[in-house]
């Protein structure tokens, strides 16, 4: 069975704004979708191919062969029998396999009755349809000198590329950069490397991803090997690679610009790959919350009757300490609460102005 490898946040549909140099009023919210009937047989099948994917694809071989006897044993004991609809089931495997070893990217993923899974699913974990088209959802001067930009997740797409795009050349003078990522979800490593070229002077060592064996042997790379994803040595169990940031071939005024970096506990996935990227090359100063805890990629792969279950293959960590940010999060420098984050950045950076007037003068 294949495993679709990526970054993303194994969340509901992203509620954000729509994006564009501002932030626009918000898109009306979606419509209610019923929820989809439980069927036993169907549920019978769906434990078996999610115990078979985790023994074959989750990222700790032993730990994927608990949590597929575990479903097992309760299938066999009649515990998946009834539940009032599939969300019910979907939710209670998902407190099963977390009871067995705790992971937050992991959960089985229900269908609805309005939007039954796709058959593939493709390269993303969230379905496609909760992915933004652009997700800066917010840029510009925030004040004399001092650019700001917000994500809601890096989809790796068109659209958001080319936003960051021109955000970088349009504020290649800054002094400071605020990066704001406390809404952050989870993504691939694309957006980070466009802005990465511009933010280091020089080739730097960022983190390490290693990637179960099988599941690279069989279904590739997290992300595209390349200059900035390097395969390096490690243990025989796992694929490893080094994340680089290689600096643009001409240096711009951002490569010496203080950059602060905002986080909030729910800032997930590839924006804790941001976060430890950052803080550990020491470019930048993070402000705010311990963020999410989400800290091992992979990807979502059918498991029959609609059902999607969302299985992390790899885990990205420091190579200095061995440790990732799995459960625990990344810890800002400056811990305030997520609401007060651009408050003590605009402060460091010497703008007398406190961050909802900023906001609103951007707008």
């Amino acid at each position: 069975m294949r495993v679709p490898s990526a970054l993303f946040l194994s969340a509901a549909a992203l509620m954000i704004p729509a994006p564009g140099a501002a932030q626009q009023p918000p898109a009306p919210a979606p419509a209610a979708v019923a929820a989809a009937p439980f069927v036993a047989a169907d549920a019978a099948k769906v434990i078996e191919a999610t115990a078979t994917a985790l023994e074959d694809s989750f990222v700790f071989p032993e730990v994927g062969t608990r949590y597929a006897a575990a479903l097992r044993a309760k299938l066999a004991a009649g515990g998946y029998a009834r539940f009032a609809n599939a969300t019910e089931f979907a939710k209670a495997v998902t407190a099963d396999l977390q009871a067995v070893h705790e992971d937050r990217h992991l959960k089985l993923i229900p269908p609805s009755a309005g939007e039954p899974a796709a058959a593939g699913a493709g390269a993303t974990a969230p379905r496609r349809s909760s992915m933004p088209r652009n997700a800066v959802t917010r840029s510009g001067w925030i004040a004399p000198g001092v650019a700001y930009i917000a994500f809601a997740a890096f989809p790796g797409n068109a659209e958001t590329l080319a936003a960051v795009s021109a955000f970088l050349a349009t504020h290649a003078s800054a002094k400071t950069l605020i990066i704001d990522a406390r809404q952050h979800r989870g993504g691939g490593l694309a957006e980070m490397d466009l802005m990465f070229a511009q933010l280091f002077a020089r080739p730097t060592a960022l983190v390490r991803m290693d990637t179960r064996l099988s599941v690279d042997q069989r279904d590739g790379t997290p992300d595209d090997e390349g200059p900035t994803l390097t395969r390096v040595s490690g243990p025989a169990t796992v694929v490893r690679r080094e994340h680089r940031a290689l600096p643009a071939a001409t240096a711009t005024p951002l490569s010496t610009a203080t950059v602060y970096l905002l986080t909030s506990n729910r800032t997930a996935s590839a924006g804790e790959h941001l976060s430890l990227s950052l803080k550990r090359s020491g470019r930048a100063t993070l402000i705010g919350e311990t963020t999410r805890g989400a800290g091992h990629y992979g990807g979502e792969v059918p498991v029959g009757s609609g059902y999607g279950a969302w299985i992390p293959v790899g885990r990205t960590f420091d190579p200095d300490t061995g440790a990732g940010w799995e459960a625990v999060g990344v810890t800002p420098h400056k811990a305030v609460p997520a609401e007060a984050a651009l408050d003590e950045a605009l402060r460091l950076a010497g703008v007398g102005v406190d961050g909802k007037a900023a906001l609103a003068a951007l707008d």
